[in-house]
Protein backbone atom coordinates (compact mmCIF):
# COMPACT_ATOMS: atom_id res chain seq x y z
CA UNK A 1 0.00 0.00 0.00
CA UNK A 2 1.02 3.72 -1.03
CA UNK A 3 1.18 6.30 1.61
CA UNK A 4 2.19 9.94 1.07
CA UNK A 5 2.69 12.13 3.84
CA UNK A 6 3.04 15.74 3.03
CA UNK A 7 4.89 18.67 4.71
CA UNK A 8 6.64 21.98 4.68
CA UNK A 9 2.91 24.16 5.40
CA UNK A 10 2.59 26.58 7.67
CA UNK A 11 1.00 30.23 7.94
CA UNK A 12 2.80 33.05 5.72
CA UNK A 13 2.60 36.89 4.17
CA UNK A 14 1.62 37.09 1.06
CA UNK A 15 4.66 37.54 -1.41
CA UNK A 16 6.58 34.59 1.02
CA UNK A 17 8.03 31.11 0.13
CA UNK A 18 7.30 27.58 1.22
CA UNK A 19 8.29 24.31 -0.32
CA UNK A 20 6.54 21.56 0.45
CA UNK A 21 7.32 17.89 0.20
CA UNK A 22 5.59 14.47 -0.32
CA UNK A 23 7.50 11.39 0.96
CA UNK A 24 5.96 8.10 -0.48
CA UNK A 25 6.30 4.64 0.81
CA UNK A 26 5.38 1.49 -0.15
CA UNK A 27 6.02 2.14 -3.82
CA UNK A 28 8.51 3.72 -5.98
CA UNK A 29 7.62 6.76 -7.38
CA UNK A 30 10.00 7.11 -9.98
CA UNK A 31 7.75 5.57 -12.84
CA UNK A 32 4.74 7.52 -11.99
CA UNK A 33 3.23 10.44 -12.34
CA UNK A 34 3.27 12.77 -9.56
CA UNK A 35 0.50 15.33 -8.50
CA UNK A 36 -0.74 17.98 -6.04
CA UNK A 37 -3.75 19.39 -5.65
CA UNK A 38 -5.51 22.05 -2.92
CA UNK A 39 -8.57 22.43 -1.34
CA UNK A 40 -9.62 26.07 -0.67
CA UNK A 41 -11.59 26.84 2.00
CA UNK A 42 -15.37 26.35 0.75
CA UNK A 43 -14.43 25.43 -2.67
CA UNK A 44 -13.85 22.28 -4.44
CA UNK A 45 -10.54 20.23 -4.97
CA UNK A 46 -8.69 22.26 -7.70
CA UNK A 47 -5.61 21.20 -9.37
CA UNK A 48 -2.34 22.37 -8.80
CA UNK A 49 0.66 20.72 -10.62
CA UNK A 50 2.02 17.56 -12.05
CA UNK A 51 5.24 15.79 -13.22
CA UNK A 52 5.53 13.09 -15.51
CA UNK A 53 8.13 9.95 -14.67
CA UNK A 54 10.08 11.23 -17.39
CA UNK A 55 9.97 14.95 -15.85
CA UNK A 56 7.93 16.95 -18.16
CA UNK A 57 5.17 19.36 -15.86
CA UNK A 58 2.31 20.84 -16.29
CA UNK A 59 0.88 23.51 -13.94
CA UNK A 60 -2.72 25.28 -13.69
CA UNK A 61 -3.33 29.20 -15.11
CA UNK A 62 -2.80 30.40 -11.56
CA UNK A 63 0.25 28.83 -10.27
CA UNK A 64 2.09 29.50 -13.75
CA UNK A 65 5.64 31.46 -12.87
CA UNK A 66 4.98 31.02 -9.78
CA UNK A 67 5.05 27.45 -8.45
CA UNK A 68 7.69 24.72 -9.73
CA UNK A 69 7.02 21.38 -9.39
CA UNK A 70 10.06 18.49 -9.06
CA UNK A 71 10.90 15.01 -7.86
CA UNK A 72 13.59 13.03 -5.86
CA UNK A 73 13.04 9.40 -7.21
CA UNK A 74 16.02 8.56 -5.40
CA UNK A 75 14.53 9.61 -2.06
CA UNK A 76 10.72 8.83 -2.76
CA UNK A 77 10.09 12.18 -2.79
CA UNK A 78 8.11 15.10 -4.24
CA UNK A 79 8.61 18.57 -4.12
CA UNK A 80 6.33 22.16 -4.56
CA UNK A 81 8.15 25.19 -4.25
CA UNK A 82 5.67 28.20 -4.09
CA UNK A 83 7.17 31.70 -4.36
CA UNK A 84 4.90 34.81 -4.54
CA UNK A 85 1.90 33.55 -2.47
CA UNK A 86 -0.36 35.36 -2.27
CA UNK A 87 -4.15 35.20 0.08
CA UNK A 88 -5.88 32.89 -3.02
CA UNK A 89 -3.34 30.30 -2.16
CA UNK A 90 -4.61 29.62 1.17
CA UNK A 91 -5.98 25.82 1.06
CA UNK A 92 -5.04 22.49 2.00
CA UNK A 93 -2.08 20.69 0.04
CA UNK A 94 -2.52 17.38 -1.04
CA UNK A 95 -0.26 15.44 -2.81
CA UNK A 96 -1.48 12.33 -5.06
CA UNK A 97 0.00 9.41 -6.55
CA UNK A 98 -0.43 8.21 -10.55
CA UNK A 99 -2.05 5.40 -11.10
CA UNK A 100 -0.06 3.82 -14.07
CA UNK A 101 3.08 3.17 -14.16
CA UNK A 102 5.42 4.70 -17.76
CA UNK A 103 2.18 6.43 -18.51
CA UNK A 104 2.29 8.56 -21.34
CA UNK A 105 -0.31 10.56 -19.98
CA UNK A 106 -0.09 13.55 -17.82
CA UNK A 107 -2.75 15.53 -16.30
CA UNK A 108 -4.83 17.31 -14.03
CA UNK A 109 -8.09 15.18 -13.75
CA UNK A 110 -8.23 13.95 -10.31
CA UNK A 111 -9.54 10.70 -11.69
CA UNK A 112 -5.34 9.97 -13.00
CA UNK A 113 -4.40 9.56 -9.19
CA UNK A 114 -4.66 6.98 -7.06
CA UNK A 115 -3.41 7.48 -3.99
CA UNK A 116 -3.60 10.47 -1.86
CA UNK A 117 -1.99 12.26 1.17
CA UNK A 118 -3.45 13.46 4.50
CA UNK A 119 -2.96 17.11 3.06
CA UNK A 120 -0.57 20.12 4.69
CA UNK A 121 -2.42 23.63 5.50
CA UNK A 122 -0.77 26.40 3.83
CA UNK A 123 -2.29 29.94 5.04
CA UNK A 124 -1.31 33.15 2.98
CA UNK A 125 -2.14 36.60 5.29
CA UNK A 126 -2.54 40.01 3.36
Amino acid sequence: QVQLVESGGGLVQAGSSLRLSCAASGRSISTYAMGWFRLPPGKEREFVAAISWIGIKIYADSVKGRFTISRDDAKNTVYLEMNNLKPEDTAVYYCAFGTSSYSGVLSGGDSNYRYWGQGTQVTVSS
